[in-house]
């Protein structure tokens, strides 16, 4: 507040090189303490946020100026914690339980990611035969199509080394997005999960898919769909 407009204007230069940035190289925020007013609006341009839960908080406006304006009194953690934002706004695509794990989430996500949208993401060899065949996949999907399964199993089943990287885990859980390998290169993964909603598309999930998908697109990672869906939610 005591630096009146000139922080505004810092801000405004923070966010124009966030957007020159915008789908040439990868961005990623670590969320590790609280954040509120402008300072907040960074890293939800960016491409992934980690939030660590019990430590971060990301809000335009904190708890006070809600009771004030509301007369509703809400905790840090209930307005704008790692929690809040993993689950209900979609803003924090990891939730991290310290910061230890928070950087691991970031170091994962960059052996997943090239370092620009020139560049194809690294292949990285592995001993898992491409054409090898899982038969426990016919047991996976019931006869009865309205029986729910956990598409996650598939996924699992089909990618290198049965190791799937999800991402928004706890957002949107109608829907599966994330990283794997397929004979070592970088694939992004689209699922409906019958598990929740019976993987019906609202308007959270699809918005997860769009900027997942959005994402792929910028940095050359081709995209598997695994489709199971009765429609979008009326």
């Amino acid at each position: 507040i005591q630096e009146g407009i000139l922080s505004l204007d810092g801000f405004a230069d923070i966010f124009y090189h966030n957007e020159l940035a915008s789908g040439v190289v990868p961005q990623i925020t670590a969320s590790i303490g609280p954040s509120a007013g402008g300072a907040v609006y960074s890293p939800a341009v960016t491409d992934f946020v980690i939030m660590v839960e019990k430590a971060a908080t990301m809000f335009v406006t904190g708890p006070d100026v809600v009771k004030t304006v509301l007369g509703e009194e809400v905790s840090f953690d209930d307005l704008g914690g790692a929690m809040t934002h993993g689950t209900k706004s979609g803003v924090a695509h990891f939730v991290a339980k310290n910061e230890y794990e928070c950087m691991d989430y970031i170091k994962t996500l960059l052996s997943y990611t090239p370092q620009n949208n020139t560049a194809e993401p690294s292949v990285v060899p592995n001993d898992d035969d491409p054409n090898r065949l899982d038969h426990n996949l016919i047991n996976i999907v019931p006869e009865n199509s309205l029986q729910p399964y956990d598409m996650k199993q598939i996924i699992y089943s089909v990618v290198d080394n049965h190791a799937f990287f999800e991402v928004h885990e706890l957002f949107a859980q109608n829907i599966i997005v994330g990283f794997a390998r397929l004979h070592g290169r970088t694939i992004g993964i689209v699922a409906n999960q019958p598990f929740h909603l019976a993987g019906a598309l609202d308007i959270d999930s699809s918005s997860k898919a769009a900027r997942f998908i959005r994402f792929c697109d910028c940095f050359n990672i081709p995209i598997i769909t695994l489709v199971d869906t009765p429609g979008y939610m009326p």
